[in-house]
């Protein structure tokens, strides 16, 4: 038995092995069918699926991404149920399914944290949930999260630098900055030790090596210069001040989030979860639930899939 998680960049998934995460691209090439393949032990195998790719710009709207993901999937395993924004598992390909994959952490991590305010900080986005208002979460789209701010896209990968600066102070000097795609998250949290070069896993807006001196130069980028020309040191200050700015948006955020909910705890999840949890004096979920923390929907939607009392028929209420 399986959980998936079918994001816009990556597929996760948990077996009883643990966690296994793929770059899988949507709006450029999406071998779904055949990363699942590999886990598919036989014809009858349960999966139980969340999704966020149906976003992907690939597809004209969320219904058509939600239909091609559904038929992906059921393609590796015919029987795989899928969780949606409702609450409750389904059958097929229907509305509900469009991004529900932080619904399904809180649903499983509820009873256990009922006081809490979960950050998910992943490779794009950072999800904010306050469980102890779970029943208030059931049918949010991620347009009413955005509202609500329970959801913030930045994350440790894939956003580009100019979405959160407007501007660096270059060695002194006030500097706006290009909104070019010259330099994302990975290279800032890379050159500040923040991940290793296995953990960048997408690809570079270059196309080029995934080293500190590589994310350096792109960097340097973003204020249209070459390495040379700023140095090393003045490109690393704009990965310093990169993440000063995501810190403290996300910091306030979560902190904002859990003053309205009367939240008494930060729980942390996804690849960026040690980091944030210093941050926040929060708790890493790592300590807890292992490696499986960096794909928590997939571990979720498996917890709640094995549980016959809330794996009911799409017409039954969880």
């Amino acid at each position: 038995m399986i959980g998936i998680d079918v994001g816009g960049a990556n597929l996760k998934v948990v077996d009883e092995s643990g966690a296994h995460l793929h770059y899988c691209p949507l709006w450029e090439h999406a071998p779904i069918t055949s990363l699942l393949n590999r886990y598919v032990t036989r014809a009858d195998d349960p999966a139980f699926v969340v999704m966020s790719g149906e976003l992907a710009d690939s597809f004209s709207d969320k219904m058509q991404g939600i239909s091609f993901i559904v038929d992906a999937v059921r393609a590796a395993f015919p029987h795989a149920r899928f969780y949606g924004v409702d609450g409750q598992f389904h059958d097929g390909a229907v509305p509900q399914l469009a991004a529900a994959n932080w619904l399904a952490s809180a649903h499983y991590l509820r009873t256990g944290y009922p006081g809490a305010v979960l950050l998910d900080i992943g490779s794009t986005t950072a999800d904010i949930i306050p469980l102890a208002r779970f029943e208030t979460l059931t049918g949010l789209t991620d347009l009413l999260r955005l509202q609500k701010g329970y959801l913030l896209y930045t994350g440790m990968l894939r956003g580009n630098v100019a979405t959160l600066l407007r501007s660096v102070c270059l060695q002194g000097v006030t500097t706006p900055v290009s909104s070019e795609y010259f330099a994302i998250s990975a290279d800032a949290h890379l050159v500040l030790d923040h991940i290793s070069p296995d953990q960048y896993t997408c690809d570079t807006p270059d196309k080029k090596e995934k080293t500190k001196t590589a994310s350096l130069r792109r960097l340097a980028r973003v204020v249209c210069a070459d390495l040379e020309e700023v140095g090393y040191g003045g490109a690393r200050e704009i990965a310093e001040q990169f993440w000063e700015v995501q810190r403290n948006l996300i910091g306030d955020q979560v902190r904002q989030v859990a003053a309205d909910s009367g939240a008494r705890q930060i729980i942390v999840a996804g690849m960026g979860a040690s980091l944030f949890a210093r941050e926040l004096g929060g708790t890493d979920l790592h300590g807890i639930l292992g490696q499986v923390t960096d794909a928590l929907p997939a571990y979720a939607v498996r917890e709640l899939g094995l549980s016959d009392r809330l794996a009911p028929h799409a017409d039954e209420k969880i």
